[in-house]
């Protein structure tokens, strides 16, 4: 997007974009594919084809975003059920374009939706978790191993390993 005299909003979404984390990144990304399909939605209940086309295209953009920041060496089964999804939510705006069907751009909606409120509920379960871990009174320093106090267990202060 160009910042433009025209559309003030423009510079503040690009410090907001220039600004977010990865998460909220992924969150904004949600955000646009929903308000793109509720334009598509739209455009074909009111048979204004620019709107549809507009939507669909924009939102099926977004689609592709989403497939391609998935990180299979990760969690390869997690990426592959999300891609599979995404994949699926591309074809149903492909089949509702075909058919000119505002009812399958819903059912897209439907399912952007709850996966941003998934998103949204994890961003803030994460949040909380980092705010407990902010909140620890003690935490060990660099002195010798007899005098470090005990560390926490859990995740905070704990040696993790990712190996099989």
């Amino acid at each position: 997007m160009s910042s433009s005299p025209a559309n003030p909003a423009d510079p503040y979404l690009k410090t907001k974009v220039m600004t977010a984390s990865s998460a909220q990144l992924r969150q904004m990304l949600f955000d646009g594919a929903i308000k793109f399909a509720q334009q598509a939605k739209s455009g074909l209940a009111d048979n204004n084809h620019e709107a549809a086309y507009e939507g669909i295209s924009r939102c099926q953009q977004i689609l592709i975003e989403l497939i391609t920041s998935l990180r299979p060496e990760i969690a390869p089964e997690l990426c592959s059920n999300l891609s599979s999804l995404y994949t699926f939510l591309y074809t149903r705006l492909i089949d509702a374009s075909r058919k000119r069907d505002p009812a399958i751009v819903g059912e897209v909606i439907d399912l952007l939706q709850y996966e941003r409120e998934t998103w949204s509920l994890l961003l803030e379960r994460l949040a909380q978790e980092n705010a407990a871990a902010g909140g620890l009174a003690n935490i060990p320093d660099a002195a010798p191993p007899e005098t470090r106090p005990q560390r926490p267990t859990g995740l905070i202060g704990a040696t993790v390993s990712v190996k099989g």
